[in-house]
């Protein structure tokens, strides 16, 4: 997965993430903090690690990435500590750390989120993309992050709670809480690189289905994988009486699923050549991911 014979995609973002999150030492200290803690607690950087790769695609210049990549990361963060809090999943673990609101308090770990979401748009509007390609830009995360996205997702996802769900009704929630953000970090490049129609088009597709695999994954784990495997707390979605895919389609049915999803992925992308192997490889690893 390296961009260059240097540095990957990994070690690229954490190194603009660094260098964009306030330091400790600039008041109000304990909230930059908080920021920093949130953020560079480890974590795979998917989301970036799919602007990076559908970039190299499309032939983009990582640099030209970096303020996609960057903001789909501080998106990603603000919404996990809020995911976490005592009002929603009320997790006191993330990436094997206690979470912000356990570490800091909730004040902070909401204000934390609330300033993480500020500087994605931040660093958006500071892009040297064209005005055009950056009002773009701006729409489509502001769109994925919102109530008709991510945010809404985790509503419906909260609404959901103790009621048994249909697949359709479930697919509808993890489109929103988990696909919106991973389908943008793959459009978000298309639209900087000024992809025709039919390579949008297949990597929307492709990026549905990646979403979607990731989730799957995601409810298996919290069914076969432990407490310390995952770094957070394993079997929540049983103990919440959620409505989850292996709960709606039994293990294997959910299991079968994401075979049929790593097989349709893996059609998305025959069209194109070699260059999109990093995006196959992330789609392997979300199919086959053990934390």
């Amino acid at each position: 997965m390296n961009l260059d014979p240097i540095e990957n995609p990994i070690a690229r973002t954490e190194r603009i993430l660094d260098r964009l999150l306030p330091a400790e030492t600039i008041t109000p200290i304990r909230l930059h903090s908080a920021m920093r803690y949130g953020t560079l607690n480890g974590g795979k950087r998917i989301r970036a690690q799919l602007v990076y790769a559908t970039g190299f695609l499309l032939g983009c210049r990582p640099e030209n990435m970096d303020p996609a990549a960057a903001a789909l990361e501080l998106i990603h963060a603000y919404s996990l500590i809020h995911d976490d809090l005592p009002a929603m999943d009320n997790d006191a673990l993330r990436r094997g750390k206690p979470t912000v609101h356990i570490a800091y308090d909730q004040a902070t770990a909401i204000l934390a989120g609330d300033a993480l979401q500020t500087l994605a748009f931040e660093v958006l509007a500071s892009a040297d993309w064209p005005d055009a390609v950056k009002v773009d830009v701006l729409k489509r995360l502001l769109s994925a992050a919102g109530s008709k996205g991510m945010c809404g997702g985790q509503q419906l996802d909260m609404d959901a709670s103790g009621k048994t769900l249909g697949l359709d009704d479930l697919q509808r929630v993890h489109a929103l809480k988990t696909g919106a953000l991973i389908k943008v970090a793959i459009l978000i490049p298309a639209a900087i690189a000024g992809a025709d129609s039919e390579a949008t088009e297949s990597l929307a597709a492709f990026a549905e289905d990646l979403g979607l695999a990731f989730q799957i994954r995601d409810d298996i784990l919290d069914v076969e994988a432990s407490t310390e495997q995952l770094g957070k707390s394993a079997g929540k979605d049983a103990a919440q009486s959620k409505s989850t895919y292996p709960s709606v389609l039994g293990l294997e049915g959910a299991k079968t699923l994401l075979t049929q999803l790593a097989e349709r992925m893996a059609s998305r992308l025959r069209r194109f050549d070699d260059r999109a192997d990093r995006l196959r490889e992330l789609a392997e690893f979300a199919v086959n991911r053990r934390n």
